[in-house]
Formats: structure tokens, sequence, C-alpha cells
């Protein structure tokens, strides 16, 4: 008997291509996965990005007269995702060249070909590449791939970089499928310049700039760190969203680099190598706009770097973007902005920061006065060179004086409560009571008289006393029984001992180590208020914010 070879899987489809199958939301399509015990189950993907196989969601829909006409674009993106499977871009770059060059590279199957061309014939070349360019970032986004930047991260960077003139030069040095090297600027107006170390992207952002009309675009492939292709360019705008993460950068071969200006990254600071490169190919004048972690702004290993753009006056403003702008993930991310002083009396004397991290992704990237503040360079410059916003915009729009006053209130009476909790005592009769007779936790336990708590043992008897137990606990001698030859303490609460009182002397006992119990937990509030009241009154005595009583 021969063995039945295993039906070939059909392409596959995520929740936004059976959206765009049926015309409906992508709610519409999770709400269906829930409402339907019917609906296909995922053939694939992960659990955030199911992928689905395309003949049984067209059956589904069929059958619950939901579907609709399949369109030749979706047809043909689908056709593309049965072939290339993972490499997409692959697909796309031969896509591409067919409809730059009229020429259908071997590699692309003849209904792909077909589809291609009756896809352009009605709609246009640049058309088509577009619609494709955006299905491929939409679909990697949901992946949660840093392969492309966001379109929310090109709207962002989009509107903090205004108006750009016809005749500027912009560059962007890991410009990926050109998404945000394409955004800025009409497609008549400014030199395009980019470069990417992935050549199919790079070859996919040229022909899509070819097919949809723009000028003076030229994107080179190659490693921008180790193998900077455009060593004499000066731009008016570098825009970057570069690779995060990459210990592998190139630095023992560029400890000597010139384009350390501000010093060379370490090993793990490459979003400030990518920083240094794109300020190198800055035009006197020009600026960069550089998508980066939340966490370059305050890691220790940055820190030398950080002063120096501070302190040279070229940081000019640093935004935090709502959670979920990025691609990957949900975390806010900054977008930096630095500027290239004309001349040494150029430079910017404050850093504007803002805070938009309590907005929508989607909504207004205007900020609101209170999320935003005009920092000097010199409060920058302490010894962690924090440069989050959010620390900043909170400090600048704080009410020194009322919170001065509240914290002032709060310690004083928290000072008189504690004279008063401190128990008055007398000189106690001579020996210490656990010298006398005595009886161990672990009797009274057997006795039904305790019960191990935690942290602690309780009383659970009318003939015992918590406090008074609890208290002589905590006696000299059971501390020291309690302690190990290391200094570490641990609480024997088996082993240890306590006098043998009657009930009204456990209680008078037991009151005492209670008022001390009381007084140790006022004692450490005490603490904090007064440690929080001197770092607010010195803070706002160094900022101008509070001035001494006259």
């Amino acid at each position: 008997m021969t063995d039945t070879p295993a039906p070939q899987a059909g392409p596959l489809v995520t929740g936004s291509e059976i959206a765009r199958l049926a015309g409906v939301t992508r709610a519409a399509v999770s709400n269906w996965r829930r409402r339907y015990e019917d609906f296909p189950a995922p053939r694939g993907g992960g659990v955030n990005s199911p992928l689905f196989d395309l003949a049984e969601v067209r059956a589904w829909l069929d059958k619950q007269r939901k579907g609709q006409e399949v369109s030749v674009e979706v047809q043909l993106w689908q056709a593309l995702r049965g072939v290339y499977g993972d490499d997409m871009l692959g697909g796309l770059v031969h896509v591409a060249r067919l409809l730059a060059e009229g020429e259908a590279p071997r590699e692309l199957p003849a209904d792909i070909v077909r589809l291609v061309r009756n896809l352009a014939e009605s709609d246009g070349a640049a058309e088509v590449a577009s619609s494709l360019a955006e299905r491929f970032t939409d679909s990697v986004r949901r992946t949660g791939s840093d392969q492309v930047t966001s379109s929310r991260v090109v709207r962002a960077i989009c509107h903090f970089a205004g108006e750009v003139s016809p005749d500027a030069t912009l560059f962007d040095p890991a410009c990926g499928i050109g998404s945000l090297l394409l955004a800025i600027g009409s497609r008549q107006g400014p030199r395009r310049c980019g470069q990417e170390s992935d050549a199919r992207s790079a070859v996919f952002a040229q022909l899509k700039a070819d097919l949809t009309g723009y000028i003076g675009v030229g994107i080179v492939r190659g490693d921008s760190l180790r193998d900077d292709q455009w060593t004499d360019l000066k731009a008016d705008l570098v825009v970057c969203d570069p690779p995060i993460g990459e210990p592998d950068w190139g630095r023992e071969d560029l400890l000597l680099d010139s384009r350390w200006e501000f010093g060379t990254p370490s090993r793990a600071e490459s979003e400030l190598a990518w920083l240094q490169h794109a300020y190198a190919h800055t035009a006197p004048g020009g600026r960069v706009l550089m998508v980066l972690p939340a966490s370059v702004a305050y890691r220790k290993a940055g820190r030398r770097i950080r002063a120096e753009l501070v302190r040279r006056g070229v940081l000019t403003q640093i935004t935090a973007l709502p959670p979920g702008t990025a691609a990957s993930h949900a975390l806010p991310v900054h977008l930096w902005q630095l500027r290239r002083p004309r001349t040494p009396g150029d430079a910017v004397t404050s850093v504007r920061m803002v805070d938009l991290t309590a907005g929508d992704p989607d909504g207004s990237l205007e900020p609101d006065p209170e999320q935003m503040a005009e920092v000097p360079l010199i409060d920058l410059l302490d010894d962690a060179v924090d440069l989050t916003p959010g620390r900043h915009v909170e400090d600048s729009h704080r009410d020194y004086t009322d919170e001065y006053q509240s914290l002032r209130r709060q310690l004083t009476e928290q000072v008189r409560l504690l004279a008063e909790l401190l128990p008055a005592l007398v000189e106690g009769d001579g020996p210490s009571s656990v010298d006398g007779p005595t009886v161990s936790v672990a009797d009274l336990a057997r006795a039904g008289l305790v019960e191990y708590g935690d942290p602690e043992p309780v009383s659970i008897s009318d003939q015992l006393d918590t406090d008074y137990l609890q208290g002589f606990l905590r006696s000299v001698a059971n501390t020291r029984r309690s302690t190990s030859n290391s200094g570490t303490f641990r609480l024997d609460g088996k082993g240890a001992r306590i006098p043998q009182m009657d009930i009204t002397e456990q209680r008078r006992y037991g009151a005492a180590f209670r008022a001390l119990q009381e007084f140790e937990e006022r004692a450490r509030r005490v603490a904090e208020l007064s440690r929080d009241v001197a770092v607010l009154a010195r803070d706002g005595l160094g900022n101008g914010a509070l001035a001494p009583e006259n």
C-alpha cells in the first residue's frame, strides 16, 4: 500500500485580512471568534497574532452569509503569502521589479504575475506598490516585529518635524522599506538619502520610491555604523528609527571613529552610537529626530554622553510618546531632537521635556501646558543626568510651597504623637524576667494556648496575652537565641521562652510592649517624612521655588 501524501497547506490569513475579506472591522472578527463555536481554528501564528486557513475562512463566511467577493488585491496578497511564507519581503521585491521593469523575475509564479498585471492595469503600479507595502507593514506590526517602523511612529516624527523645505536634504541611516524617509515632505520636494543593512528592504524602498513618483531618492545597501556609504553627506533633517539592543554594533572596530563627538558608546549603548552617527551627518542648523527606548534617558552606561549632549546645547527636546506608539510593544518610547548650532553662540540653554505618556497613541500629539517643561541645562547636569521627560515635567509643575507646608504639618503632628506613645517606665526589680520561672512557646502550643501565626506566634487563650507573648519573644535573651553565628536573625518561636506571670501582670507588660511597637512604627513614619521634607526643601531652595522666611 502506498502512502497518501499529506495535503498541502493553503494560504493563511490574519484577523485584519479576514476583516478586509468580509468588509467589517477587526473588532467584528474578534467578536465572531468568541460567539461562534464553528469559527475556524487558528492554523499558525501566535496567541496574539493567530493565522487562519484562507479556504476555511471563506467557507465559513459563505456559510454565515458574511462573505463578499474577494478582491484581486486580496487574492494577490494571499497568493504571495502562500508562495513566500515568512519571506514576504522577498515577494514584494519581485512584484516591485515586475511593476518597475515590466519583466517578471523567474522566481515569480505565473498566477501571481497575472494578478499583478491585472491589478496594475486597473489601479496603477504606484497604488499596487503602496498597497502591498501597507499590508506588509500591518502584518509585521501585528506579529510584534521591529522589522518596519510603525505608522504611529511615522506620524509622530512627521508631526514634530513640521514643514520641510522643498530644497532640503533628508537622511535616514536605517531606512528599512522607506516608510519614514518617504513620509516627510512632498514627493517632488526634498532630496532623500537612505541606507539600510537588509538588502531586500533597501531594494524595495528604492523601487517603491521610483514607482510612486518620488524625485531625488537614493537608497544604498550597507551597515551604516560599520560601512557608512554617505561619508560626505550633511543633511538638513536626519530621521531614524534605529535597531535597538545590538551588542555587536562594531564598537571594537570603531573605537577611534570621528563620529563619536560626545564620547565612545559602550557595547550596551548602540542607540547612542546611532544618535551620534545621525548628528555627524547633520548640517549647521540641521536637526535630528530619532526614536529611542525610554531606558536610553537614564541608563548609567550612557550618562557621560548624555551629559555632553546637554552641556554643548545640542539636545533641544525629548518627547515621551504614548504607550503603544512603537510597533512591537506597549512600552513608551522617546523621540529625541538634536540641532547642530550654526555658531558657538547658537546653542540652546534649556531642553524642552514633553510627557505624552498619558495620551492615546492615535490621539493628538500637541502637548498641553502641564505636559511640558523648559528645563535649564544646569538642572539636568546632576550625577545621574536622567533625561526622562516625566520626571522633569512633574517637578516643573510641582507646588513646592503647598507640598512643603503639608509635609511640615504632618511631621509636626507625627512628632507630637510619637512623644505621647513612648510608655512611662520605672526601675525594675533586677534580674531579667526570663531568668526566673519560664515556659517554652512549644509547651504553650502543646497545651493549646498558642498557635504559630505568620510571622509570630499568637495567643488563642484568655490565660495568655498576645502582646505580652510577642513582646518577650523580642527580648534580649530570645533574640540572642535566634541569632546565628553569622549574625543573621531568624525568630525561633518554638524554642523561645517567656516568663510565667498571672494574666493581670501579663496585660500590664503587654500594654507597655504594645506602646513600644506603635512607637517604633510611628518613628519609622517620622523618619520617612523627615527625609521627604528635607529633600523637597533642598530642591525648592535650590530651584527658587522656596525661600527662607523673613
